[in-house]
């Protein structure tokens, strides 16, 4: 569904993508690891068109996509959770939840599709957005995301800063999504055995490449955990 070939990044003098290759097969779950600082979120935002790519291409359902500004990317069925959420905090739930209706002839009101994901949401619609807890706001901005009817969601560090109970929430809710509606996600992380657990495809990056990729059933004999802990 996605691949990325040969993908280079620079931030000053700085080489942070060097020639990425990986592809994000369809209806699946992948999932990227790898330590603080080695191009993860870069990658990320050179995917949704936030910081433009020096080289290397990025194929979308057979199109190429790596010149198409951001907004282009999320009609065509990108959406993107990034890493601190960015929800408007002065926002309410729901006005929040419809700005992300942004690229589509806006709802008038939330699909129950959303709320039956979230439904903490539901209870809190009216409430503004920067008086949720963390777990909280993390659901606000995945319900934010789908609310553009994304074919592949794309989310960095969900679990970060986020209590345990909520983190297998947001777990059986990318399953769900994953399992039950056909979506294809890829999702960035650090916590090993959240990803192990969700992973059906999983690469790892280091230093800016990509050293290491399979099926999430092999990532123990693969010795994933090691290679994001040295």
């Amino acid at each position: 569904m996605l691949e990325i070939q040969n993908l280079n990044q620079y931030y000053g003098g700085s080489h942070i993508l060097r020639d990425v290759q990986l592809t994000i097969p369809e209806g699946k779950l992948t999932v990227l690891l790898g330590r603080n600082g080695v191009g993860k979120t870069t990658l990320l935002r050179c995917l949704m068109g936030v910081v433009p790519t020096k080289t290397g291409t990025i194929t979308w359902r057979e199109k190429t996509i790596s010149t198409l500004p951001t907004h282009a990317r999320v009609s065509s069925g990108l959406a993107y959770v990034p890493q601190g959420r960015d929800i408007f905090p002065r926002l309410t739930v729901e006005e929040n939840l419809l700005v992300g209706a942004a690229s589509r002839t806006a709802p008038k009101k939330i699909p129950d599709h959303i709320y039956a994901l979230f439904p903490v949401l539901k209870d809190m619609k009216h409430r503004r957005g920067g008086d949720l807890s963390g777990g909280q706001q993390q659901q606000l901005a995945i319900g934010r995301a789908l609310m553009s009817e994304p074919r592949l969601l794309i989310l960095d560090e969900p679990t970060e800063g986020i209590q345990p109970s909520i983190i297998r929430d947001i777990g059986r809710t990318l399953r769900q999504l994953v399992d039950d509606m056909g979506m294809t996600v890829l999702l960035v992380e650090q916590y090993y055995d959240f990803a192990r657990e969700l992973a059906d495809r999983y690469w790892v990056m280091s230093r800016g490449e990509i050293v290491a990729g399979g099926a999430g059933s092999d990532m123990g004999a693969h010795g994933v955990r090691e290679l994001i802990a040295v």
